[in-house]
């Protein structure tokens, strides 16, 4: 048993950020994440200032053997973003942005959402491709790789980070990139955060002003779903494609006819010239007679707008893999579940992938799925926990009916799936990342994560 009072006091002369303990005011409200069913309880809470703050803390909690939590947004679904009894590392007020106009890029701290990100270097005519939600946090998100609204673009987010600072496991502040400690660099890309903590990003910046896209809801049908399949792929790269099978929720504009009815909720961004955006989009339109469409030129971060309004989540569960293909039967199969779902949430996410994510050689980051065609998750959200066991079969038989190929699977959409962890890395990644975390963390320190194991 530690003495965590002694503790706080230490750990609060050493650093300028701040200490919480059980006993402080506001505990309660900092040690939920995003996932309220999580309801741990840290034994310290720590919100660093700087990197040094976040040294010290790693180092106190090597010392004291007490189990470290890294939250930079809090979304992590395995709920790998609190503790219970251990000491929770909270970088969300390391929030600084720099940026390089010269140099076409930003230094971010990893408490950065991607939304503040992204409405900050927006202000510019600039960004980077993050994920689909603007209040998670970017640390989590670039270390699994980042697959967003700008992927067939340009790319992951991990293939337009140019360096990172990290703390390592004994306490060390190091620049990595591609001649400082390469075999890092590799490892952050896509190896999640087994290797360290991150406190900042160097990222490339594109020029993005006004997209086209928005939000754009069909009837839900096999032919209209595989259909959809063959447009995203055949578009232009600058168009990528979100599309969420559910069925329709109470929301503005909504038919009352449709309420319950399976839907396609898609979620469109091209980032190109706006005639070709137009004509583009047209395409999406003419799949179906559109329920809702709320499509046209914006600013980027409003794309971030339609997925802010976030349904209670009391219990959830997913599934994630990646296909091939998504044929008639399988998409047969995505109406039929939904159609048989009790649950008040259910969604089959479809994300159509390639140009530029797939021009990046597998081996060149720990992200190895570059060859994978379309990212497939399933997921309820339900308000009962002892009806846990039936929606878990609805999310498994709904994936498997949807494998097409090997079910690798991206870290970042894993849950508690310790079982799968080695899909999310095939072939020789793991045992490149395995050789890299006994290097850098022997110990196992980081291990509050999808855990990539030491050599014994």
């Amino acid at each position: 048993m530690h003495d965590v009072t002694n503790l706080a006091f230490q750990l609060g002369d050493a650093i300028s950020g701040q200490v919480i303990t059980p006993a402080d005011v506001g505990y309660d409200q900092a040690r939920i994440p995003f996932y309220p069913f999580y309801d741990r309880r840290p034994a310290l809470i720590v919100r660093p200032a700087d990197a040094v703050d976040v040294s010290q803390t790693v180092l106190a909690a090597a010392e004291t053997g007490l189990e470290l939590a890294v939250r930079s947004g809090g979304h992590s679904v395995p709920g790998h973003s609190t503790t219970e009894g251990g000491i929770l590392l909270d970088l969300s007020t390391m929030t600084r942005l720099d940026i390089d106009l010269d140099g076409r890029s930003a230094w971010a701290e990893t408490g950065m959402t991607a939304g503040q990100y992204t409405v900050q270097t927006a202000a510019l005519g600039l960004a980077t491709g993050f994920g689909d939600t603007g209040s998670v946090g970017i640390g989590g998100l670039t270390l699994g790789g980042g697959i967003g609204y700008l992927v067939r673009k340009h790319g992951l987010t991990i293939d337009n980070l140019l360096a990172a600072d990290l703390v390592t496991a004994d306490g060390s502040q190091v620049r990595v990139d591609e001649t400082n400690h390469p075999d890092l660099f590799w490892a952050i890309r896509g190896g999640g955060g087994n290797f360290g903590v991150a406190t900042r990003f160097q990222f490339r910046l594109h020029q993005v002003g006004n997209i086209v896209g928005g939000m754009l809801i069909l009837p839900a049908t096999p032919e209209v779903i595989t259909r959809l399949i063959v447009e995203a792929d055949s578009a232009p790269e600058e168009l990528s494609v979100i599309a969420n099978i559910m069925k329709a929720p109470p929301m503005l504009g909504l038919p009352d006819e449709h309420l319950g009815q399976p839907v396609i909720m898609l979620l469109l961004a091209f980032a190109g010239p706006l005639e070709a955006g137009e004509k583009t989009v047209a395409r999406f339109r003419a799949l179906a007679p559109p329920i809702v469409d709320m499509t046209g030129p914006m600013p980027y971060p409003e794309l971030y707008r339609f997925t802010e309004e976030v349904p209670e989540i009391k219990h959830e569960t997913t599934r994630s893999l990646f296909a091939d293909d998504v044929d008639l039967a399988g998409a047969e199969a995505i109406v039929d579940h939904l159609h048989r779902t009790t649950a008040p949430l259910a969604v089959a996410q479809l994300r159509v992938l390639g140009g530029a994510m797939a021009r990046v050689q597998n081996d060149t980051t720990a992200f190895a799925h570059r060859h994978r065609r379309i990212m497939v998750a399933t997921g309820v959200v339900y308000d009962h926990a002892d009806e846990g066991d039936l929606h878990r079969e609805w999310v498994h038989q709904l994936t498997n009916a949807l494998t097409r190929g090997e079910p690798d699977v991206y870290v970042n959409f894993l849950g508690n799936e310790d079982d799968r962890i080695r899909d999310a890395y095939p072939g020789a990644t793991w045992e490149r990342l395995t050789a890299i975390k006994t290097k850098y963390d022997p110990n196992n320190l980081f291990r509050l994560n999808q855990n990539i194991p030491v050599r014994r």
